[in-house]
């Protein structure tokens, strides 16, 4: 049993460091943008991307923002077998985000491409956690 208590925690620090290294590009990619002329302009005039800037679209991307970060936490702190289903979820719904803004330029590509793998991993790892919870509780209920 404390074998499977130690998977657990591997698991758990995989998905965390995932998640992070997701949000840390994100906020690269964001401060990088940042610095182009091209988008500052942009930002000046209260359009992105030809889509008016309200509140109602900085809502939108706090919330979108807040997924990977809820995700730390979600898989530090709760139970596994929620953890795992959760992380599915979260990492299913992260491509369609992503992908609803085409990358604009090299660095772009990159930064999602990377980002795109980053969920692919956390989606296969969830999936082999949520088996192994699965059998686990198979194994304690046959008495093995």
């Amino acid at each position: 049993m404390e074998q499977i208590k130690i998977d657990y925690q591997k698991t758990r620090l995989k998905l965390f460091a995932f998640w992070a290294f997701i949000l840390f590009n994100i906020i690269f990619r964001d401060i990088h943008q940042m610095t182009l002329k091209s988008h500052l302009e942009m930002l000046l005039t209260g359009y992105f991307n030809g889509m008016k800037v309200t509140d109602v679209i900085m809502l939108i991307g706090a919330v979108v923002v807040n997924i990977p970060i809820g995700m730390t936490l979600v898989s530090l702190l709760a139970k596994a077998q929620r953890s795992s289903l959760l992380n599915i979820i979260a990492a299913s719904l992260m491509p369609l985000i992503l992908l609803s803004t085409p990358p604009s330029d090299m660095d772009d590509i990159f930064h999602l491409t990377i980002e795109l793998l980053a969920l692919f991993i956390i989606i296969l790892t969830s999936t082999k956690w949520k088996k192994d919870i699965q059998q686990s509780k198979t194994s304690l209920a046959n008495g093995k």
